[in-house]
């Protein structure tokens, strides 16, 4: 089982990692901040979640990680001439798949060091969103989570999902693919019809329309 997280969050790294190097294609980065913004979108959340959590940093324990972003972001530079040739919808797919993956990882690994599960609902939340997050106040973009994107919801029901599936003693096999499925398809159905959540707004009374 620990194998299978192992490759799991290695392939949660690759996928944000791409994500981070188109990003910075699309705003004509140099190599150097290809791999900025292709490590800050890969380890930024599962970063912050350890912190919290006073364990050893993932990536700090095991550098491999770095060596897989290094490698991701060269290939990306290398067959990926033009990104701005890519539709806008790829990149937002391809996020996809490493919010689902991270949202649920980041709570399996809370659970596992006895957080309470609100809290561990949270850091899933956190490990799926932060690092891209910053990439986006990198890239002077509003970040997916303060707009009405249906992105932090999804990463919640990752989190629940699992945490629920783990509650009824699932295999925890099926309660990590389980809940992966639910909250990448929430968010591929959002990308794909368009759902987004209702906008919080003040109108402001125009001081020329007095009132008699």
């Amino acid at each position: 089982m620990l194998e299978l997280l192992y490759w799991l969050d290695l392939f949660g790294v690759i996928v944000f990692a791409f994500s981070g190097a188109l990003m910075a294609g699309r705003y004509q980065l140099d190599p150097f901040g290809v791999a900025v913004l292709s490590a800050v979108t890969a380890i930024g959340g599962g970063t912050i979640r350890d912190v919290i959590l006073q364990t050893p940093v993932f990536w700090v324990k095991n550098p491999i990680y770095l060596y897989v972003i290094l490698v991701t972001a060269a290939l990306t530079i290398i067959f990926i001439r033009c990104p701005k040739r890519i539709p806008k919808r790829f990149l937002l797919v391809s996020d996809a798949f490493g919010l689902a993956l991270f949202a649920v990882l980041g709570t399996e690994k809370a659970l596992s060091l006895d957080a309470a599960v609100p809290v561990a609902i949270l850091l899933g939340m956190v490990t799926g969103v932060a690092g891209g997050m910053i990439r986006d106040v990198l890239c002077n973009v509003i970040p997916m989570i303060l707009r009405q994107e249906i992105y932090a919801t999804a990463a919640i029901l990752g989190g629940a999902l699992f945490t629920l599936f783990t509650y009824f003693e699932f295999p925890q096999q099926f309660a990590i693919v389980g809940a992966i499925l639910g909250a990448l398809a929430l968010r591929l159905a959002a990308i794909y019809w368009r759902v987004t959540l209702p906008a919080f707004e003040i109108i402001e009374k125009d001081p020329s329309n007095k009132d008699l």
